[in-house]
């Protein structure tokens, strides 16, 4: 009988640890060739479990057992459960708000005021600032970024760089806000002060967005709009015509807002804001309502299961014209299953290749070759990047590394507000340009873009993490915990 029990384990090669990605890497680019835009929806899920399966095999042969890396998929998956409850509850807020005429109302009013040659950068700028003050660029991007998306369409503007304004000013904003979880996670596993650790971000933050902005101001003055003034206007009008547009239909907005300021827990704050959506809808909707709930049930609990539908399959209208109708339609906790299910297959993958040491092997390759301190940040920030495409994980991809590096960092007398930086700059604002990372597949289900679509036009999220090394290259801004001796010299005096 085969002893099923684990036994000793062996240290992976460096084969082991590249045959899984490459794998990966060479299934998720034929899943982008043989079904484009559908890669997410079931082909990038199949190239993740071949992956995880290769993965697995390589654990078997290092000695681990299977009961032992079953677990630790098990306990991988469990890692995402917070991020599927933010999700469903995102997915009920959406339907709700589409109801309650919250979306439409800011829709309504975007037309209004926001002119296709600036609207890009007004994006960005927007969704920085209330990112920036509730701490979140998912919250952000599930209310502001659902309803500029919509606002994009109705002035015939491209989606895909609407996608990137709002995720280049919602990860600026979750980047630097005291408020995000990210923001403190990353000083914590340095071992830097919170405060310091966003001053010292500053020096390439600050820098980025300007330029990300810019670059869309630039787009936005060179970009020819397809629709014109008397198609604003008609979208408007159906937009008045379907539902009662009024500033009271933004209250739940507000409220999720204060709630999330408040620093109450995501998933309560937004489940709140979707049931808050409905007792709306049933307000300040009453004409919509009624053209929509069954009509044979008694009218108290055919409003009560509208709303309830609303929940979990969603909203879905019939205006006359298809472009609103898909415009106007959608959300419901079912909209994000698919989705769930990407999280899902690309934490197993994640949990099998962090399990059985692969990324731990690449680190100690690494750091063979990162003798200089330009170098060593330099694969900081690359080890970031390769945890949020192995592990899926934006946390993963600060916690892990931030462990990994914290020692030699140490051990070069380089301050540790410079390894929390790198964490950050290489970590946090990479996750939503990876389709099957959980802040990719998020921004993908909220927004309806594929990452791969809106990647070249997230220039926040590109231009920092170049700038960040060109920094670390130049010794610019670079904290030290004693003078140094032989790096970079001459440089010493205006960068401690």
């Amino acid at each position: 009988m085969v002893n099923m029990e684990q036994t000793q384990v062996r240290a992976p090669s460096l084969l082991d640890a590249i045959l899984p990605m490459l794998v990966l890497i060479l299934l998720l680019a034929a899943s982008v060739i043989l079904f484009g835009s559908d890669s997410s929806y079931g082909p990038n899920q199949i190239a993740l479990f071949i992956a995880a399966g290769v993965a697995i095999i390589i654990g078997l042969k290092n000695g681990y057992s299977w009961s032992d890396l079953e677990a630790a998929m098990v306990k991988g998956i469990s890692l995402s459960l917070a991020a599927v409850l933010i999700l469903l509850a995102v997915g009920a807020l959406i339907g709700t708000w589409l109801l309650s005429g919250t979306v439409p109302t800011l829709i309504y009013y975007g037309l209004q005021v926001l002119s296709p040659s600036w609207f890009y950068a007004a994006s960005c700028i927007l969704c920085a600032v209330v990112a920036m003050s509730i701490g979140s660029s998912w919250t952000t991007a599930a209310t502001i970024g659902v309803a500029l998306i919509g606002v994009a369409t109705g002035l015939g503007l491209s989606p895909a760089i609407t996608a990137g304004a709002i995720v280049s000013g919602a990860y600026f904003g979750d980047k630097i806000s005291p408020l995000s979880e990210t923001t403190n996670l990353a000083p914590a596993v340095a071992g830097a002060d919170l405060f310091q650790h966003i001053r010292h971000m500053l020096w390439t933050t600050i820098p980025s967005i300007v330029l990300a902005v810019f670059g869309f101001l630039i787009i936005g003055f060179n970009t020819e709009v397809s629709a014109d003034l008397e198609q604003v206007q008609q979208i408007s009008a159906v937009l008045n015509s379907q539902f009662n547009i009024s500033l009271w239909t933004l209250v739940p907005l507000f409220v999720l807002l204060f709630m999330a300021m408040r620093k109450v827990p995501a998933f309560p704050t937004v489940f709140i804001g979707a049931l808050l959506g409905g007792v709306w809808a049933v307000l300040f909707q009453p004409e919509l309502i009624n053209r929509l709930v069954d009509e044979q049930l008694p009218a108290a609990v055919a409003v009560a299961k509208l709303v309830w539908q609303t929940l979990f399959a969603g909203f879905s209208i019939s205006t006359g014209n298809k472009d609103m109708d898909d415009l106007l339609s959608g959300g419901g906790m079912a909209s994000m299953l698919n989705t769930i299910w990407l999280i899902f297959s690309a934490m197993m993958f994640g949990a099998v290749v962090e399990h059985i040491g692969l990324l731990r092997k690449f680190v100690q390759s690494i750091l063979a070759f990162a003798r200089s301190t330009g170098s060593l940040i330099t694969s900081t920030m690359a080890t970031c990047l390769a945890t949020n495409i192995l592990t899926a994980d934006q946390y993963m991809s600060i916690v892990m590394p931030g462990r990994m590096y914290k020692e030699e960092y140490e051990r070069r007398g380089l301050a540790p507000v410079n390894l929390s930086r790198a964490l950050e700059d290489g970590g946090t604002i990479t996750s939503p340009l990876i389709p099957w990372n959980t802040c990719g597949a998020y921004m993908h289900g909220v927004l309806n873009v594929n990452p791969l679509d809106y990647l070249v036009y997230a220039f926040f999220n590109l231009i920092n993490p170049v700038l960040a090394v060109i920094y670390a290259y130049l010794g610019i801004k670079i904290l030290r915990l004693t003078p140094p001796e032989s790096v970079l010299p001459g440089l010493a005096g205006k960068n401690s």
